[in-house]
């Protein structure tokens, strides 16, 4: 049996498989299973490290997985004989690329699955041109390059060797893209969805171009022969459309709604992938050709996402590895010497990378996309990857590339991949855009127009008492609200995130797993509430994504929606006893980066139910008593600016207890003596306090007419209490709080973050949780009462000192924010409301 070398004849017995035991004197190397084993855990264990290593770079995946078969192969630890013949002798060549294959077909066969024809559609003409103009001159660069390193005067082989040249510098890696834009938060932008579309259209042409290369490679000239191949592949292409795909539609239809595929069907359908790939190989392409094609004409839908969970963590996480590793044993960079030669490599890298860029930033500009998205979308087109690897191999197996050209080639690969994060990371920052809307909070919304409100929500559980909340807060015709449902679920252990990332719910689809039956559930309830409820509509969207970056989800539909409030569940949930207990620590983190960097209003609902056992009936309303406490600052403004509008509600009680002042409190912080407060901040950053520093006087006038405006506008309804309590000291406030009557099921109050009052002195210092004050805190805690569930708001304040109302993200290069700056900008000096000095 001949390995890849053409000097070496390999000749081992068939029987030698399994070892008898090393107590027998068997070397367990000598057998192909524990070798195969043994070498399957080498390249794992090799790549987990480096893409450990190669995380803080920011670099994807598949730049470990080929750097673990170069340090494996003849490049580095290859160069010790003892090692190369004994764990990668040539005889266990064939059947380690035999299961590399077998990952590959299957992995090829997943991407067709995730592929959706549609998105090049739905992006327009430009997407055909963007795409078409990213691959004219890295291939007319292949072209000149393939003259420099092809030594043959062959015609046939020349022209083979430009065309295999040509595809591997000119195509664009769709799933390692998907990849890269996941985890730069893109996959969703327009940017994003354009780099998707052009890199789905170019892996086609790759295709098609391979097939052709692949057709004239195996045939020493143009002749009948290679007609008959491109013919046949054609015509399995139409075969698998128009005879393949309406019978797994026929089998989508078979299955019931809610119901899981069934396992014959799922086992026809992974036969009919080996098939495919039989057939292709059997015509003269690829197998994965036939795999990838087969995958394309599945439907998207329950089946597909069946497929993939079911494949993807085997198939990604241990076969395709292996065809990887296979490319970088077959790598030797001992041969790339000389100043030439790397002269060369280092030209060929710049030119076919600048001939990417240029191509496609001439198109984005000429289509009046922004300079800086053009030359982005040209470095996220230069993401290399499986085709590229595939064509390398082939052109390899076909003798079309010699061993130098293909080291050459992999280095190329390698670094057009590598440098793309990096560089789109300190290039582009698109944070979130600048989106000029004004009414970011309750109080700038107009009583009587439409109020739009974001609800975040991780679990059914936080559902009937948010439903609850937003019939509480008065929907009518003349003042409908318009609410976003997400639905936060944790992005885990995928290697694509193209399914799975912002997905509006479609009506029909099956549950297949947790998150997804949690969904529909999540979803069901408020749509039922929409249909019951009148003047609320409901939009429901899924944010799937790690728990480190799902803050930016949030901010991201909040500006697309131009949303006024957020409301987010508390991190605690009540148990039986009515203490409290963390559901995950997470949801903690998540809070406070929403509370520190909101773009509007912030609710942080601590749930212990909200009247939602009185309700007998559909069409029966629920009566809600809510208490306001009022202690003064821009966020008990926000805080009654939702309790007036809840007071609108015919069913509705309001109780304001607003705390004042008393005559014996300390001297040093009482009325206008302290013209400015200072407090900590409950967001710490490293080993940094955030400190605020208010103008009391101005905020004790803003808090005063605002109370008056309420008090005017609420005098004649007798659903709406005022009473004002004299306190001097933390103590009074608590026995105040405690004094409200126990049939409120509500309590809406301010977190008062940058607000220091004696009312509320000492209540912060044994805080369990800061982030929401030093009365939600008290209102949450486990030893307070049990009866009722907590509202802590916090307004978003922007630039309102200055009459402006748009504020851009920290990372837009339009505004410099400081960490955690977003809610409350610096402004000049003689308007000094709200400074930010770190302490250490």
């Amino acid at each position: 049996m001949s390995n890849s070398s053409d000097q070496l004849i390999v000749c081992y017995a068939p029987t030698m498989i399994t070892t008898n035991g090393i107590w027998q004197g068997d070397n367990p190397l000598d057998y192909s299973l524990p070798l195969f084993i043994l070498q399957v855990l080498l390249i794992i264990v090799t790549i987990r490290f480096l893409v450990f290593i190669l995380k803080p770079f920011r670099q994807p995946r598949v730049i470990s997985e080929i750097l673990g078969g170069v340090i494996l192969g003849p490049s580095l630890l290859g160069q010790s004989k003892q090692f190369a013949n004994n764990i990668f002798p040539p005889r266990s060549v064939m059947i380690l690329e035999t299961m590399g294959n077998v990952g590959l077909l299957f992995f090829l066969f997943l991407v067709g699955v995730e592929m959706d024809i549609a998105v090049i559609r739905s992006t327009g003409r430009r997407t055909f041109v963007i795409a078409i103009a990213g691959m004219i001159l890295p291939f007319l660069i292949g072209v000149s390059f393939a003259f420099t390193l092809h030594e043959s005067t062959q015609w046939v082989k020349l022209g083979t060797f430009i065309l295999f040249l040509g595809v591997a510098l000119s195509v664009t890696a769709f799933p390692v893209l998907a990849r890269i834009l996941a985890e730069l938060k893109l996959l969703n932008t327009e940017i994003g969805r354009i780099a998707m579309a052009s890199a789905l259209f170019n892996d086609i042409c790759a295709w098609i171009l391979l097939a052709i290369a692949m057709a004239i490679a195996e045939n020493e000239s143009l002749s009948l022969s290679s007609l008959w191949v491109v013919l046949s592949t054609g015509a399995f292409v139409l075969f698998c459309y128009y005879v393949m795909r309406p019978l797994v539609c026929w089998i989508v239809r078979r299955t019931p709604e809610g119901q899981l595929i069934s396992e014959v069907y799922i086992c026809l359908i992974l036969t009919g992938v080996m098939i495919s790939g039989f057939i292709t190989d059997a015509i003269g392409t690829h197998s994965v050709f036939g795999a990838f094609i087969f995958g394309l004409v599945i439907p998207s839908g329950p089946i597909g996402v069946t497929l993939i969970e079911r494949l993807e963590d085997f198939v990604t996480g241990l076969l395709l590895p292996l065809f990887f590793a296979i490319s970088g044993l077959k790598t030797d960079l001992t041969l790339i010497n000389g100043v030439g030669t790397w002269a060369i490599l280092g030209l060929v890298i710049v030119l076919a990378c600048a001939g990417k860029v240029t191509g496609t930033l001439l198109v984005s500009l000429y289509y009046r996309i922004p300079f800086y998205e053009g030359l982005t979308l040209g470095l996220l087109m230069n993401a290399k990857g499986l085709v590229e690897m595939i064509v390398l191999n082939v052109g390899k197996d076909q003798h079309v590339l010699d061993d130098k050209s293909f080291a050459i080639m992999i280095v190329v690969e390698i670094v057009m991949t590598a440098v793309i994060q990096p560089i789109v990371t300190n290039i582009y920052r698109p944070g979130r855009k600048l989106v000029a809307y004004k009414r970011r909070t309750i109080q700038r919304t107009k009583l009587k127009g439409e109020f739009r409100l974001l609800v975040c929500v991780h679990v059914p559980r936080n559902v009937p008492t948010i439903i609850h909340l937003l019939e509480a807060s008065n929907p009518t015709k003349k003042s409908p609200i318009s609410s976003y449902v997400l639905h936060l679920v944790e992005l885990t252990g995928r290697a694509s995130a193209v399914l799975i990332v912002h997905n509006t719910r479609k009506s029909g689809r099956s549950a297949l797993n947790l998150a997804q039956a949690q969904s529909e559930h999540i979803f069901n309830a408020f749509e039922n509430f929409e249909r019951q409820g009148g003047f609320v509509t409901v939009n429901p969207l899924t944010a799937i994504s790690p728990y480190s970056t799902m803050h930016e989800d949030i901010f991201t539909v909040a500006e697309d929606k131009r949303v006024a409030f957020i409301i987010i569940p508390f991190h605690k949930q009540q148990t039986v006893d009515g203490g409290m207990e963390a559901t995950n620590p997470a949801f903690r983190i998540i809070n406070q980066s929403v509370l520190a960097n909101a773009p509007c209003s912030v609710g942080i609902l601590v749930d212990r139910g909200l009247n939602g056992s009185s309700r007998a009936s559909a069409n029966q309303m629920s009566h809600h008593h809510i208490a306001l406490l009022f202690f003064g600052g821009p966020d008990d403004r926000e805080a009654m600016a939702l309790a007036w509008r809840m007071s609108e509600h015919p069913h509705n009680s309001l109780t304001v207890m607003r705390f004042v002042l008393g005559e014996t409190a300390p001297e040093t912080t009482k009325g206008g003596d302290m013209a400015e407060a200072v407090a900590n901040s409950s967001i710490e950053t490293g080993h940094e306090t955030l400190t605020v520093l208010t103008d009391d006087d101005r905020e004790k006038e803003m808090d005063q007419a605002y109370i008056n405006e309420f008090r005017a506008a609420t005098m004649n309804d007798s659903s709406v209490h005022y009473v004002e309590k004299v306190v001097n000291h933390g103590e009074e406030t608590v026995a105040a709080i405690r004094s409200i009557d126990t049939r409120h099921d509500l309590f809406v109050v301010g977190r008062g973050h940058g607000m220091i009052s004696p009312v509320t002195a000492g209540l912060s210092d044994w805080s369990e949780c800061p982030e929401l004050g030093a009365i939600g805190d008290l209102l949450a805690s486990s030893d307070f009462a049990t009866t009722y569930s907590v509202l802590v708001v916090q307004q978003y304040v922007g630039m309102e000192g200055h009459g402006e109302h748009i504020l851009g993200s920290p990372d837009s290069p339009q505004h410099h924010v400081p960490a955690f700056g977003h809610r409350r900008p610096p402004l000049p000096p003689q308007q000094e409301q709200a400074i930010f000095r770190p302490q250490p």
